[in-house]
């Protein structure tokens, strides 16, 4: 398997997350929540978005939205499943398990070396840079999400 702009963005923002003063398994949960954001935001969100909100129910496996958080200016919702706090978009949290399944095991055995790496590039940035949605993806991510991408593949062949 091969890391992608997918787990680039996702690790990254987990990076900037954990930076602004997140325990790493709610920056992780961060992480897999933006980069689902904005893969859906690149197709268009093709598929209708329910609404989310108190009293609604959801399905087998979802969790009802709660309130809101602010990364920055960078919002995204937030719920409680089996007493942990989670980021959730489509009404489906993003769990540790899910950031290992969609992101960590692309790495194979190297992930831990990309994590102290994302963390050293996050920290490189001035502060207002990690507050700000659009500074962060056009500073940040834009720049070396291609050179990340064929670095981490290569290193976990």
């Amino acid at each position: 398997m091969t890391v992608g702009r997918f787990q680039v963005m996702a690790t990254l923002q987990a990076a900037r997350a954990r930076e602004l003063g997140l325990p790493e398994s709610r920056a992780k949960s961060w992480g897999l929540n933006r980069a689902i954001f904005y893969a859906a935001a690149k197709r268009g969100f093709k598929h209708e978005a329910q609404p989310l909100g108190r009293g609604r129910m959801e399905g087998k496996g979802t969790a009802k939205a709660e309130s809101t958080y602010f990364l920055g200016n960078e919002m995204a919702y937030v719920t409680k499943k089996s007493n942990r706090v989670y980021f959730t978009i489509g009404g489906k949290p993003q769990t540790e398990e899910d950031f290992k399944r969609q992101v960590e095991d692309r790495f194979r055995d190297n992930f831990g070396e990309a994590w102290k790496e994302s963390l050293a590039i996050i920290h490189s940035y001035p502060k207002e840079t990690l507050l700000s949605q659009s500074r962060f993806f056009n500073d940040v991510y834009r720049p070396r999400r291609d050179e990340l991408a064929s670095k981490w593949s290569e290193s976990s062949q």
